[in-house]
């Protein structure tokens, strides 16, 4: 049964300051100046408080309450990169890993959560009796299925990071018990489908252009389809530990849900992705709304939670410091070479030459990867260091200051290679804005990722390579014909590239329990030149050693909540 005791967080009025997910409604109004009766009597100001809650969802940060991470994202934790920045471990996962009293940059993650879990409860509380519902009820109606969505996504976030949460589905106050426990992980991912399933009924099939970012219909069906992967997946299996009634999903026909929620998606759209004959066709998609995107959160002239803090933004944050970038993310030379050769194979094979690595890689490997020698806002990219002639030193390297980089040379790329995918090169300077660029969330192409994967462990391999190869020779890669555990692995790979940098990595290798891609030496490439400024051969090493603990697959229920409800049971090995 659901639980409908309070949680012990710092109890938040209804009426905030809310900053509108929209591009023509991104001014702030101040609603604590309006008694709570207007705001339920007023479908405009409803609104303005739906707006409010969409900030409970992902963007560029992956922490908008600590100033490092609102300038980078959880790739910087995952096999993809690392946090770059003098070698920091700002997510705390070397040493003796994360701790009850500190996770790194997710600090703050159960709490932010949980008030924005709490905001969304005092609407749906009060909306349904509301003279605004009286008033229009199809408008409201329409809003209560934005709050159900959104309070359905920070659950699938939650289970994701701790397992099995406390699930409230009324608001708490000051006279509420605050010691409460834990909801089963199998609970939650009820709790989600079902609020799901309703958030669609009461959403909207489509939205017009200058509501792009608010939800629809497919939305709330592409965060089942997410939920129900997650929860089939080996991490989530009553065999494998951690296990207990906090981890496990012990649901028969699991691998067949999770299909179906992905194909209720795909018939939704009916619909093949969009054409990308190109690198740049490719990165276009990820630059403006386009019908390919299912959900997703728009950034403006003004950041929808930042005002106008454009440092938050991938150019400014991820660009090479030649540039005047951050260079803040680091993709590992071990993910690079997860990109295959254009012929399709793989780096392990013949085609491929350490001595010249990115030449000849897929099509996507271009659109995604700033590497050594990369046309990047009209010239190419250079990390080499010249020992013999310092005069030859690349922009991008260490000494880039020596031969005039703007940027601060700590910000050098550390494995040779930087984030290239969502940057809008078009613009003047790293510090303007592409109004309406999309964070994206939820896109089409995951969803025959996630139907191909489902359908493998269903043991149709035909059902699952047709998916698969619609994503894969999109990117202009031949077609896979792998059977058995290497179709497997082909799905895997093709995750890692076709959603790069999207936040997915770092959950995905954990629920395929890959310690592999968890723990491991962070290689990377040192390039060089001879004393006539000749680019020699780069060298491969290791940038730094992150080690795996089990404990990690979650993240710890943080102490100070445990010490105010010791019903909480933490999370195994903290």
């Amino acid at each position: 049964m659901i639980k409908t005791r309070k949680i012990f967080l710092i109890a938040m009025a209804t009426l905030l300051t809310i900053t509108s997910c929209q591009e023509d409604v991104l001014e702030t109004e101040n609603l604590s100046a309006y008694a709570e009766d207007s705001v339920f009597s007023d479908p405009d100001l409803l609104e303005r408080v739906v707006f409010s809650a969409y900030n409970s969802t992902e963007g560029w940060a992956l922490n908008k309450t600590i100033w490092w991470s609102r300038r980078y994202n959880i790739e910087a934790g995952s096999f993809e990169a690392k946090f770059n920045f003098r070698d920091l471990d700002r997510l705390r996962l070397r040493g003796n890993g994360w701790t009850a009293q500190n996770e790194g940059d997710f600090r703050n993650k159960w709490r932010d959560n949980f008030r924005f879990v709490n905001e969304i409860n005092q609407f749906l509380d009060a909306v349904d009796d509301s003279p605004a519902m009286a008033e229009d009820p199809s408008r409201v109606n329409e809003l209560k299925g934005e709050m159900k969505f959104l309070r359905a996504n920070i659950y699938t976030k939650l289970i994701k990071m701790y397992g099995g949460v406390p699930i409230f589905s009324t608001a708490f106050g000051l006279d509420s018990e605050f010691d409460v426990t834990r909801n089963t992980y199998q609970e939650c991912v009820e709790f989600i489908v079902r609020e799901l399933d309703e958030a669609a009924t009461l959403l909207p099939d489509s939205r017009p252009a200058n509501e792009f970012g608010r939800a629809t219909r497919a939305a709330a069906l592409a965060v089942k389809s997410r939920t129900l992967l997650y929860a089939a997946s080996k991490l989530h299996n009553s065999d494998t530990a951690p296990n207990g009634p906090l981890y496990d999903y012990n649901v028969s026909s699991k691998w067949q849900d999770a299909a179906n929620a992905a194909k209720a998606v795909i018939d939704f759209y009916n619909k093949e992705l969009i054409a990308t004959p190109d690198a740049q066709a490719y990165r276009n998609l990820f630059l403006s709304a386009n019908e390919d995107i299912i959900f997703a959160r728009p950034y403006g002239g003004d950041l929808y939670d930042f005002g106008l803090d454009v440092n938050s933004l991938i150019d400014q944050t991820q660009s090479p410091p030649g540039y005047g970038g951050w260079a803040i993310s680091s993709p590992s030379h071990n993910f690079a070479l997860e990109f295959n050769m254009a012929d399709g194979s793989t780096t392990d094979g013949a085609t491929y030459d350490s001595t010249d690595p990115n030449s000849n890689r897929e099509m996507r490997y271009y659109a995604v990867m700033n590497f050594q020698g990369a046309m990047f806002r009209g010239r190419a990219i250079d990390y080499a260091l010249s020992p013999d002639n310092p005069s030859f030193h690349g922009l991008d390297s260490p000494e880039g200051g020596s031969v005039g980089s703007p940027g601060n040379s700590l910000h050098s790329s550390k494995t040779g290679y930087n984030i290239r995918k969502f940057h809008n090169e078009s613009l003047g300077s790293l510090t303007e804005t592409t109004p309406g660029r999309p964070y994206i969330l939820y896109r089409l192409a995951e969803m025959f990722l996630n139907y191909a994967e489902a359908q493998y462990h269903l043991g149709n391999e035909d059902v699952a390579k047709t998916y698969l190869n619609k994503v894969s020779s999109r990117a202009l890669q031949p077609q896979i014909t792998a059977s058995g555990s290497d179709l497997l692995e082909a799905i895997k790979r093709e995750r890692r590239i076709e959603l790069a940098f999207e936040g997915h990595n770092f959950w995905d290798e954990r629920r395929w329990m890959n310690t592999a891609n968890l723990g491991f030496d962070i290689r990377g490439l040192k390039w060089k030149k001879d004393s006539s400024g000749n680019l020699l051969a780069p060298e491969e090493y290791t940038v730094v050693t992150r080690p795996w603990y089990d404990k990690q697959y979650y993240l710890p229920i943080p102490n100070t909540e445990v010490l105010k409800a010791p019903s909480l049971q933490q999370n195994t090995g903290y």
